[in-house]
This record gives structure tokens, C-alpha cells and sequence, in this order.
């Protein structure tokens, strides 16, 4: 969730962008609970996960983020996740799992190169 206080959306993205056109890639662990079928994270907690580390990365705020569905915890898994600005122009957000260890799921996420101008 955006706030007050955050820095317009153009300076997010572009902070963003520009960390992605140096090849943003970041390792990530999240923990889950397994089951007797292969581990998952929920959309929610991979999102707050990326916004996290695009965060801490980029030195802004939290991101909105938002991510389709659930991350299943098998290496070589892809997701495409969206950073949405106030001003609604987007970024996208790879989200590729590596390893699964005991309960954590363990993924790298990439931010594209450009923002998508926001619908009209």
C-alpha cells in the first residue's frame, strides 16, 4: 500500500529501473509449510517478500506489489509479479524459484528494464 510519505511513483520506478538496468537480481527465502505435495508460498507472501527487497535495494519505500497467485516451490518455477505506482504506470517483477530446503522456499526476482506507462 502506497502512503503519504512515499516518494511519487515516476521516482520509485525509476529507482527501480535504474537498479534493474544494472541487472537487479536478488536472492530471496521465504518460509511455508509443507505438505505431502510440493511447498507454496501465497501470492501475498511473495509479494511483500519482493517489495521487501526492492525496498531495501533501491533505498524507497515499500512497492505495491502484487503477484497473480500462489509460488509453488519447485525449482525452475517462473511467476511475474507488478510493482504498481500511485500514477499507475507499472514494472514488472520475475520471480524464479532456485532451491527448496526443508520449509523455505528460496527464489531470485528480476525487475524489467522499463516501467509500462499507466491506462488511459
Amino acid at each position: 500500500m502506497l502512503n503519504a510519505r512515499m516518494p511519487t511513483a515516476a521516482s520509485v520506478l525509476t529507482a527501480v529501473a535504474a537498479v534493474a538496468a544494472g541487472a537487479l537480481l536478488l536472492g530471496c527465502s521465504a518460509h511455508v509449510e509443507v505438505g505431502t505435495s510440493a511447498p507454496k508460498l501465497s501470492a501475498d507472501k511473495v509479494a511483500d517478500t519482493v517489495a521487501q527487497k526492492l525496498a531495501a535495494t533501491t533505498g524507497q519505500p515499500k512497492p505495491h506489489v502484487t503477484c497473480p497467485g500462489d509460488l509453488v516451490g519447485k525449482v525452475g518455477t517462473t511467476m511475474r509479479c507488478t510493482l504498481t505506482g500511485s500514477d499507475g504506470r507499472t514494472l514488472g517483477v520475475t520471480v524464479d524459484v532456485t532451491s527448496v530446503s526443508g520449509n523455505n522456499v528460496n527464489f531470485d526476482i528480476k525487475a524489467d528494464d522499463k516501467s509500462s506507462p499507466a491506462p488511459n
